[in-house]
């Protein structure tokens, strides 16, 4: 097709427009929506990139920069012609378009209106935004991303920094044994929506960190969420060593070293960053102790620019500053030694006025313990007035893991509050189900999701459209997971039976439990095989069949975790098992899109309260499927006895091996129990009358108390507007 030529099937556009569409006009549309990330969380839009090239879609990881990279304007055209895409690629840039342009009548401009003149500036380690992105690896990225696309959507005026990791994290493969083992790719820089980000006087922006041992330099590039700009550094650096420029190539790899350095850059090159663009924010918001360097960057500003002291500039930096912790494990919190900080941090401390005694003394507990090692939560908790864990019970345990840092203080006045995660529902809702909320809960929904009257619409709900709604995002999910296990099949060389089997694996009508998550052994991915004979009898039953489907990764370094992936895959092998329970490999958000829409259950089983939060669950809610957890992180101020069920009671035994014991037990009798005949109790239409029911329930009492636009409103009427001194009234202080 010549670019003149008028593609004669395109519908609705009128004579008039024809001789504007050139085929470099519709491909130049195509790729101003990809370079926005607001296209991964609106289906519509998905849709209209999958119907270029199905086939290479699914191929490139959903990447429309990499799509459009294979294809010409002409040959673009030509398939907007075939699909009759032109309409739609037209509304999609139309309304990407009046979604940016909007400033005046967001929720943000109503309510967070001082945020506009004082930004919030979010440091986190990873974003997890899309698969197609992968500078994430679990939760704690995804909690990140989840959180700017709401800040985007309600017009919350945030500007994210991260770091850009060219290998991001590894790609699982499991061998014959079921042992994982990792790969790191190259990501091309040119296949990702990003640029190089610019100074007010558009020159491209380098910043330089001063250690004991020379400079460490980092670019610095723009990503596009929705309204949000993400700023990620980047140590691939002329003027850096070889090593150096490696330094951010992975995602939590390399040593303790390497780990310092990260979070040098990311804190303290990351306000640097902010400087260089002209943007003062307001606030600085800590998502976990990764960045906890930035206040001393921070402080260092100020002393300079308004001549205070360091105790001066602190207090007013701390005022400003908000901090979030997600770990309740003690393992899970960075910690270094003296000689690593000086060799970091020593210039800056220079620049400081402050000892070295007095630097290390801002890490630790007890800061004249020349014993102790520096602690990244432990700055980020004395340089920060509004700190906060991410749910009720992670709260109570965070105050009493932090309690000796104010030892003048009872438990229940540590200043450790929580605002309990949320999912960015658009990016986790299924379209089908998207389809069903429009006709029942009005379109007014999408701008009231995280209003908790808008849920209630739902008990008006047809049960069998429910029912048969989630029932094609179930049968959706086998496919993906017959798809999934066969190639994993091929990949190992097994034999042409075991392939052919793993085509038909599990069956659409069988009770399906889904487990996803990062493979520590806290989370015990193998609970369900504590009572190994009552779940094989349950397994086991022709007339009510129940089966399982596992993802997950181990930390490269975790041995432990590797093994319980190994368990679980190699139950393949075992006849009990096998066809009833699959590991579908390289866990991502692609793998867990799938799963938290298609699956009945979701199962989650750590040892309490380990769980910080947990937010998969959260996910599952909104696509209809019933959560079955221990009462820890969001599920323990969740449940309510009618929208999911329980493992376990709220409290847990001393000893690990009778709690995990006693937990096992629980979990199979749940099963036995309650969810399995609840599931299997049928009317004479095949209807789960009662199942349905829970189904209704857990929407209308989740989905808004535990979305992303709840959380991001929180932070900032609880946080935000309290740290930029933008709130009318606060007599909260003591």
């Amino acid at each position: 097709m010549s670019q003149t030529e008028i593609p004669s099937s395109a519908a609705n556009i009128t004579r008039a427009n024809w001789s504007e569409i050139t085929p470099q006009h519709l491909y130049d549309k195509c790729m101003a929506l990809a370079r926005n990330l607001w296209w991964s969380w609106h289906p519509e839009v998905v849709n209209l990139f999958r119907d270029l090239d199905p086939v290479r879609w699914r191929q490139i990881d959903h990447n429309p920069i990499a799509l459009l990279a294979e294809m010409t304007p002409d040959q673009v055209a030509e398939r907007a012609s075939e699909m009759v895409l032109y309409t739609r690629i037209n509304q999609a840039h139309r309304r990407l378009k009046e979604y940016m342009a909007n400033t005046r009548t967001t929720w943000g401009a109503r309510e967070a209106g001082v945020l506009g003149a004082l930004p919030v500036a979010y440091f986190s380690a990873e974003f997890g935004i899309h698969e197609s992105v992968p500078i994430y690896s679990g939760g704690l990225g995804v909690l990140s991303g989840d959180h700017i696309k709401s800040a985007s959507g309600l017009g919350v005026p945030l500007i994210a920094i991260g770091l850009f990791y060219d290998q991001g994290y590894f790609k699982q493969h499991l061998n014959d044994e079921g042992w994982q083992n990792e790969e790191y790719l190259d990501t091309k820089v040119e296949n990702l929506p990003m640029e190089p980000a610019r100074d007010p006087n558009g020159k491209p922006i380098t910043v330089e960190i001063e250690t004991t041992h020379g400079k460490l330099l980092a670019k610095v590039w723009l990503m596009h969420v929705g309204r949000v700009p993400l700023y990620l550094l980047d140590c691939d650096v002329e003027g850096n060593s070889q090593e150096d420029r490696r330094l951010t190539s992975r995602l939590y790899g390399g040593d303790v070293r390497t780990r310092i350095r990260q979070e040098l850059v990311l804190g303290v090159g990351g306000v640097k960053a902010l400087r260089a663009l002209g943007i003062k924010p307001g606030v600085y918001h800590l998502n976990e102790g990764h960045s906890g360097f930035a206040p001393l960057e921070v402080i260092r500003e100020r002393m300079q620019d308004d001549g205070m002291s360091f105790d001066e500039a602190l207090r007013e930096v701390a005022a400003h500053t908000v901090f979030t912790t997600h770990t309740p494990v003690p393992a899970g919190h960075d910690r270094f030694d003296g000689g690593m900080i000086e060799e970091h941090l020593g210039p800056l401390r220079q620049k400081l006025g402050i000892s070295y005694e007095q630097l290390m003394g801002l890490g630790r507990v007890e800061p004249q313990n020349e014993g102790e090692s520096f602690c990244m939560t432990v700055i980020g908790l004395k340089l920060s007035r509004r700190a906060n864990a991410v749910s009720s019970l992670h709260g109570h345990v965070s105050r009493r893991m932090w309690a000796h840092l104010w030892p003048w203080r009872v438990e229940e006045e540590i200043p450790i509050g929580h605002i309990t995660n949320g999912v960015h529902i658009p990016t986790w809702l299924a379209y089908p189900m998207v389809q069903l909320y429009d006709k029942y809960l009005g379109t007014e929904w999408h701008t009231r999701m995280g209003e908790p009257d808008i849920w209630q619409k739902i008990y008006a709900v047809d049960p069998g459209e429910l029912w048969e709604t989630h029932n094609a995002l179930k049968s959706r999910l086998l496919e993906f997971v017959r798809r999934r296990v066969s190639r994993q099949s091929r990949r190992r060389n097994e034999d042409p039976a075991i392939i052919e089997a793993a085509r038909t694996v599990l069956d659409p009508n069988a009770l399906t439990i889904g487990f996803a998550r990062r493979f520590a052994t806290y989370k015990r991915a193998d609970l369900f095989l504590r009572n190994m004979e009552m779940m094989v009898d349950l397994l086991d039953d022709p007339n009510r069949p129940v089966q399982f489907v596992f993802a997950g990764k181990a930390h490269p370094a975790d041995e432990p975790g590797k093994k319980l992936i190994q368990k679980i895959a190699n139950l393949r092998h075992d006849p009990r098992f096998a066809g009833r329970v699959v590991f579908i490999e390289d866990y991502d958000i692609n793998v867990a899109r799938h799963m938290v829409q298609g699956v009945d259950v979701w199962l989650n089983n750590p040892r309490r309260p380990l769980e910080a939060s947990g937010t998969s669950g959260q996910k599952a809610v909104l696509n209809g499927g019933l959560n079955m957890s221990i009462l820890d992180g969001w599920w323990a101020e969740a449940y309510n006895g009618m929208n999911g069920f329980s493992i376990g009671s709220n409290v847990a035994h001393t000893d690990v091996e009778k709690n995990d014991a006693r937990d096992g037990e629980d979990l199979v009798r749940v099963l036995a129990e309650e969810v399995i005949p609840l599931f299997y109790l049928r009317d004479a239409d095949g209807l789960p009358h009662e199942w349905i029911a829970r189904m209704t329930n857990s929407i209308a009492t989740l989905a808004a108390r535990f979305s992303a636009h709840r959380m991001v409103t929180d932070y900032v009427q609880k946080a935000y507007l309290v740290a930029a001194g933008g709130v009318s009234s606060d007599m909260s202080v003591r």
